[in-house]
């Protein structure tokens, strides 16, 4: 006798491997309303266009969720070397950045490991910061996201921040530098690996290079939303399996594989669920703002705190069909390990299961309230960065339709067996359970850095 799971797996197998649904969705998204940014007209155009597709796919409760954050405009840029030559180098501000008008001298400190902020403390203060994009410096255990490298200038008391993209040819690589939704108080430019090597060069060859920063970036009170759009149980409908990835990208690309391939997975997912019936509810979210700082999901939070009980699980798909490769990532629940070892016997599908968490994307917010969260994302990988991401060179053509077939199939065969799962060993954390995730041995560095952060904020941009 057919297992009525297996029949329906290879039911939106065939589905979604035979539709170019997807595809579609992912050129919409990308050719016809371009980056998305938060404050652009393709921002809100995009915001609807997936909210018609979850009605015409079939959902329920599809609706857009308001909310209010501090936006960003970029404006005109020049970064002029003015010692020992004369010379313009290319660059970008970073999200967040606010306008200025100043002048210094620049210090290298190379790949940016969290010790070297605290052993050349004194030889940074004052001097704009010049570290790379590189996400593992010196062999570190732990990956050091762009905004701490930031916040270690900061506390450093650098008068500027220089991100150097170290892939070569991709030009400068963007990334939002604000903290919980505030502006950044020193400016933050980017520029190519190339522009930074000439620096590199120039100081080695003739001493101190001092430069002079002019930019005229924006800083508005301004609206996002969030999509939101339901399948609802048929049994146990007030308990959710919900899918999400952020759709805004950065303004200076279309943001296709990052996010946009993990947005248009998440709707293929809800496009091929809807055709059935299922026990408990699914929930698809489609998140705004992320990319300077997860607004859109904190809201969420924030206004829904009494239903996250409610969600049994929370599968965070951003970038999901760029990924090279299609794996779930468990935020250290590690009760669910035989679980989904289990599912992936069962589903004859080869991805990886990891045990770890960060906070650089969506499902973070959730995982700090003590939701249960995990992520297709790339367990089995090479520890160097997002490559095309976030440069200008992050366009549709990068993306294949496999690629995002294969998310969308995972996601959604992950979700059939969350959602008829009959025993779920995993229960949502309490604070004191989440406290001790956070705190534990190998987190160490990076709370004491937040706790500086935090610190940092609360007393010199009370009002920010």
């Amino acid at each position: 006798m057919i297992n009525p799971l297996i029949s329906l797996d290879q039911k939106i197998l065939g589905d979604i491997y035979s539709s170019r649904e997807v595809m579609d969705n992912l050129e919409v998204l990308c050719d016809d309303f371009g980056s998305r940014f938060g404050g652009t007209k393709g921002e809100k155009l995009a915001a609807d266009f997936i909210a018609e597709k979850f009605k015409e796919y079939g959902l329920t409760n599809v609706h857009l969720e308001p909310f209010n954050y501090l936006g960003w405009e970029r404006g005109a840029v020049t970064l002029e070397i003015i010692s020992p030559i004369q010379k313009t180098i290319p660059c970008i501000t970073l999200p967040h950045s606010p306008p200025v008008d100043i002048k210094g001298e620049i210090f290298d400190i190379g790949v940016g490991a969290p010790e070297d902020f605290d052993a050349k403390n004194d030889e940074i203060k004052s001097k704009f910061l010049v570290t790379n994009s590189e996400l593992y410096p010196k062999g570190s255990k732990r990956w050091v996201h762009r905004n701490e490298k930031y916040g270690r200038s900061l506390l450093a008391g650098a008068a500027g921040f220089i991100f150097v993209n170290h892939y070569p040819g991709y030009g400068p690589a963007t990334g939002g530098i604000g903290y919980q939704g505030k502006a950044g108080p020193i400016p933050a430019i980017s520029i190519s690996m190339e522009d930074g090597a000439f620096i590199q060069r120039l100081a080695k060859r003739k001493g101190a290079v001092k430069i002079q920063l002019k930019s005229s970036d924006k800083l508005a009170p301004k609206t996002s939303w969030n999509v939101i759009g339901d399948i609802v149980g048929t049994e146990k409908p007030e308990e959710i399996i919900m899918l999400g990835s952020h759709y805004d990208g950065h303004d200076i690309s279309q943001g296709a594989s990052d996010p946009a391939s993990g947005v248009a997975s998440v709707m293929e997912a809800a496009r091929v669920l809807a055709k059935e019936s299922h026990p408990r509810t699914f929930r698809f979210a489609m998140w705004g703002v992320e990319e300077i700082g997860l607004l859109g999901s904190n809201a969420y939070v924030q206004a829904h705190k009494e239903e996250l009980d409610q969600i049994r699980f929370y599968l965070n798909m951003d970038a999901a069909g760029g990924m090279p490769s299609k794996d779930i990532n468990l935020h250290e629940w590690h009760e669910l390990q035989d679980t989904f070892e289990n599912f992936r016997e069962e589903m004859a599908q080869d991805f990886a299961i990891g045990q770890t968490f960060h906070s650089a994307s969506d499902h973070y917010p959730f995982l700090l309230e003590g939701v249960i969260t995990g992520g297709i994302e790339p367990v089995r990988k090479v520890s160097s960065g997002r490559g095309y991401g976030h440069t200008k060179y992050d366009t549709v053509d990068k993306v294949t339709i496999r690629g995002l077939r294969d998310a969308a199939s995972l996601a959604a065969r992950i979700a059939l067996r969350v959602a008829r799962a009959d025993i779920w060993l995993a229960t949502a954390r309490d604070a004191e359970s989440v406290s001790e995730l956070l705190n534990q041995p190998k987190n160490a560095e990076i709370q004491k850095f937040r706790a500086r952060m935090e610190s940092f904020f609360a007393e010199r941009l009370p009002s920010n």
